[in-house]
């Protein structure tokens, strides 16, 4: 059983201690608890602990955690996003400090932390040992599941787990609350309904891989259940009077990956879906908040390709310059609105390419013209490798403000190498200004601008 109390002191003089509730091996011993009718901004302190069934009289040692609930008035709010964890087999080494990015984050006690997926890598093995470009080694501390790619439900748990190995992990998690996506290495490199799996696989279905891969991902995040749709992810985040987040899910509802070449809105050119699109801009219109985030887990012009060895396919919107094609008829259908509707103050968040950038769109310089200019901030990856950067697609006339990236002749470079970034968002409660920082994991500021909010 997992017993849980709550407080708004750090003494736990006020705890009130909650029904407990079963956690069982069916769920790998995970358990969720709903806290409703909190206070609004408000500290609020939980203690855990987990007792025997069969013996009440044993329980383990308490856990202790907090998190900030979000405002009614219009104070500041402060949060940091990124993506890309444990990939590319650069796992937790205790000797370059762990997975140290989230310490980083941790330092600004942000209300929250907004994970853009790639949560972990499940096809991708953590070796005890890399060898450098210098000849030095990278010493990964490793478990036996990590020593393959995840095709079972226990392995999907185990690598979610892997990353709780990390004291910085740990101690980030007990202090900030943290809105998820996700994107493929949850389930497997390039997901999407054409992936052909590699020979490393014994089970080659990728729906059975997909389906094991979304109860673990369920499991190990502290997401509400959808009634409507049981695992669903994408959802809205409001928090207080300045902002509202809208969280998609470019996954699951994707057609398969192609050339995306199609000059026609159908199945084959699904990225979010019908539904998921109607969803997008109900919300948006119905937003009164200051701000409109749009936490997409892929880039809008960054080419990704599906084939990356021969340049071919397309793993995420864009495919080339021109008009709107196959899935960015999405985006071009997303932008077309929010200018018609009269929306004011969207930003578009992401990660996913494993380099910082931030674009402006600008539709003076884009194919696409029928939109009014905004920004896209990317960052990661928090501990993986870096690459890039990306081709551009002029489709919706991005401008590259920023960009911090290895270039071609040093990809995957370690996180000891320094290239490990995060994004830090502030909006001032009193003005509504908004801004945002690209910072690497030494806490480098490297780029920053502030937005000035248009009347709502």
């Amino acid at each position: 059983q997992m017993m849980v109390e709550v407080a708004t002191t750090e003494s736990f003089k006020d705890a009130r201690a909650l029904p407990p509730i079963a956690a069982l091996p069916e769920s790998d011993f995970t358990a969720k608890m709903l806290l409703e009718n909190l206070p609004s901004g408000q500290d609020i302190f939980y203690r855990v602990r987990f007792r025997d069934l069969a013996h009440v009289n044993v329980t383990g040692e308490p856990v202790v955690g907090r998190f900030r609930t979000a405002p009614a008035d219009r104070r500041d709010v402060t949060f940091v996003w990124g993506g890309d964890v444990a990939g590319q087999g650069w796992g937790i080494n205790p000797d370059d400090g762990g997975m140290f990015t989230f310490a980083t984050m941790g330092k600004y006690k942000p209300d929250f932390f907004l994970h853009s997926g790639d949560t972990i890598y499940a096809d991708g093995v953590i070796p005890s040992e890399v060898k450098l470009a210098d000849g030095k080694l990278w010493k990964n501390l490793t478990i036996p599941e990590k020593a393959k790619v995840a095709e079972t439900l226990d392995e999907y748990r185990a690598a979610h787990k892997y990353n709780l190995l990390d004291e910085h992990v740990r101690a980030f998690n007990a202090e900030v609350p943290i809105f998820v996506q996700w994107d493929d290495h949850e389930v497997t490199n390039n997901w999407s309904l054409s992936k052909q799996l590699p020979a490393a696989y014994k089970e080659r279905d990728i729906n059975v891989l997909a389906a094991r891969a979304a109860r673990a991902f369920h499991e190990m995040y502290p997401m509400r259940e959808s009634i409507v749709e049981p695992g669903r992810v994408y959802r809205t985040l409001s928090y207080g009077p300045h902002l509202d987040v809208f969280m998609l899910d470019e996954r699951s509802y994707r057609g398969p990956n192609g050339p995306n070449q199609q000059t026609s809105y159908g199945p084959d050119a699904y990225f979010l879906g019908p539904d998921q699109l109607a969803w997008l801009k109900r919300g948006l219109l119905n937003s009164r908040a200051t701000w409109k985030v749009i936490a997409s887990d892929m880039p809008l012009s960054l080419i990704v390709y599906d084939d990356a060895a021969n340049s071919k396919g397309s793993e995420a919107f864009a495919q080339g310059d021109g008009p709107p094609r196959g899935r960015e008829l999405e985006i071009a259908e997303i932008l077309r609105f929010i200018k018609t509707a009269g929306i004011v103050n969207t930003v578009w968040l992401t990660a996913d390419v494993h380099y910082a950038a931030a674009h402006y769109y600008n539709p003076n310089k884009a194919q696409f013209q029928d939109f009014d200019p905004f920004w896209e901030f990317v960052s990661g990856p928090l501990h993986a490798g870096t690459f890039g950067p990306n081709e551009l697609d002029n489709t919706f006339g991005p401008e590259v403000k920023f960009i911090k990236a290895p270039g071609a002749d040093k990809q995957n470079l370690p996180p000891s190498a320094g290239m490990q970034f995060f994004g830090h968002v502030k909006i001032d409660g009193a003005t509504g200004q908004m801004t945002v920082t690209l910072r690497d994991r030494a806490d480098v500021a490297l780029w920053s601008t502030t937005l000035d909010p248009k009347p709502v």
